[in-house]
């Protein structure tokens, strides 16, 4: 069988390491679809595989890479046939089964989601699992019934990959964006994505209290911990929150008092195994709603054999927006 380029997180006596090595593709686990990868990305979760700051990993070797896009290569899978363009985020790929920062992948075809019309496969990855959850958190307080008239919406995390496309998707929805960051340097950056004020992560790091002062009809909160907290405490009466993510911490220590005295709604977003109608509507909503100019603005892009060296810079917010690693 052929061998193709990936990073391999390996872990030994010495403990974890990680290497862009050869893997031969008689290595790839079982799948019903093989895809030459073209395009992967760099998410927080991978940040936390490759450098082993949580056990995200949970067998070894492991290919690291919770998304990919690229051409079907072999399918037994009835959907697909070779020269599909293809989407993949989350299944446990990069944690579980073989992931994406790698020339191939092989992966069960009802994973996969068809290249959205008007995408290409670097804008894919340039939205990836990131943006996918932000697309996710904001049908979701649609769903729940809110709507620009009922306020503004809070984007915690907003600097990074799941807050700049929130940012941009809830601007275009109309909604009056409060982009909340640690990072005062990117206050142009969010305003130039939609934001109409920005907040200081000080202002959420404290303390929480039972109840805050009512600020925001609604959040998209990719922080968690403390941050949740005071977001939840700080929500008008029948707002709600999304909650998409634990950079911040997986603790959530609040109170009853939004839920019961507010009628606040936390709302949790799953993206790794969302079924695949939401998965598709989600996915023809970005290529419908997302503006590609932003989504450059907020896009960097490297080569394979420099994945490796981002994932600490990425812990440590140090990376803007999206990260697309380009496998060709």
């Amino acid at each position: 069988m052929a061998a193709f380029k990936a990073w391999v997180i390996d872990k030994g006596e010495a403990g974890q390491t990680l290497a862009l090595r050869d893997v031969d593709e008689a290595d790839l686990m079982e799948g019903d679809v093989t895809v030459r990868v073209s395009h992967s990305g760099l998410n927080y979760k991978d940040g936390l595989a490759m450098t082993g700051r949580m056990p995200v990993v949970r067998r070894f070797p492991m290919i690291p890479g919770i998304d990919f896009t690229g051409t079907v290569e072999t399918s037994s899978h009835p959907d697909y046939r070779p020269g599909d363009a293809v989407v993949l985020t989350g299944w446990g790929v990069g944690e579980t089964h073989l992931g994406g920062l790698a020339e191939r992948a092989r992966v069960r075809g009802d994973w996969l989601v068809p290249l959205p019309e008007g995408l290409s496969p670097a804008e894919a990855m340039a939205i990836g699992t990131a943006g996918y959850t932000a697309m996710l958190a904001l049908l979701a307080l649609e769903r729940h019934g809110l709507t620009p008239e009922a306020g503004p919406v809070l984007v915690t995390g907003a600097s990074g990959g799941v807050g700049s496309v929130a940012v941009a998707l809830s601007k275009h929805a109309g909604w009056h964006v409060i982009a909340a960051t640690g990072r005062s340097g990117e206050a142009d950056y969010l305003r130039e994505l939609g934001a109409a004020e920005i907040l200081e992560r000080e202002a959420l790091a404290g303390e929480p209290r039972p109840l805050g002062k009512e600020r925001w009809a609604a959040a998209i909160d990719a922080v968690g911990g403390k941050v949740l907290a005071n977001v939840l405490s700080m929500t008008r009466s029948g707002g709600a929150v999304a909650a998409c993510g634990n950079a911040g911490g997986m603790d959530l220590p609040s109170s009853v008092a939004p839920f019961i005295l507010r009628g606040v709604a936390l709302l949790g977003i799953n993206s790794v195994t969302t079924p695949q109608a939401p998965r598709r509507e989600a996915w023809a909503r970005l290529a419908r709603d997302l503006d590609r100019s932003l989504l450059a603005r907020m896009t960097e892009t490297v080569p394979l054999a420099e994945a490796g060296g981002r994932a600490e810079r990425l812990l440590a917010g140090q990376v803007r927006g999206r990260t697309v690693v380009s496998i060709a």
